[in-house]
């Protein structure tokens, strides 16, 4: 069972940055693809940014490409989501998602489907984001 434990939530003014933290637990990391979703009410749940930690490699959403930047930390177990020039639209709630890799997610695969909510088993407790003046 995955355990995924989010950190780093909080308010801020626009243009401040913040950086959230994702540990994962109760499987090995490297086989790992973890996630940043975010959420307001009444809307559907965006992806935000992947990671196929194997590879190191990632994917951004358009609506965040060049503020925000996910990475990884193999010793620690964490992804990181670093956003920077936050706008009150990113104000949401922010989820980890992961899923394990097993034979089905290729990284080519992965490429197409790392935004879709629907293909994460485990999701941390979310943090919430909160960006305004």
């Amino acid at each position: 069972q995955v355990q995924l434990v989010e950190s780093g939530g909080g308010s801020v003014q626009p243009g401040g940055s913040l950086r959230l933290s994702c540990a994962a637990s109760g499987y090995p990391f490297p086989r790992l693809l973890l996630a940043w979703f975010r959420q307001v009410p009444g809307k559907q749940r965006e992806g935000v940014a992947g990671i196929y930690t194997e590879l190191s490699r990632t994917n951004i959403a358009d609506s965040v490409k060049g503020r925000f930047t996910i990475s990884q930390d193999n010793a620690k177990n964490t992804v990181y989501l670093q956003m920077d020039n936050l706008q009150p639209g990113d104000t949401a709630m922010y989820y980890c998602a992961a899923v394990g890799r097993g034979i089905v997610f290729t990284g080519s695969y992965y490429q197409r489907v790392w935004n879709r909510s629907d293909k994460y088993e485990y999701w941390g407790q979310g943090t919430q984001v909160t960006v305004s003046s």
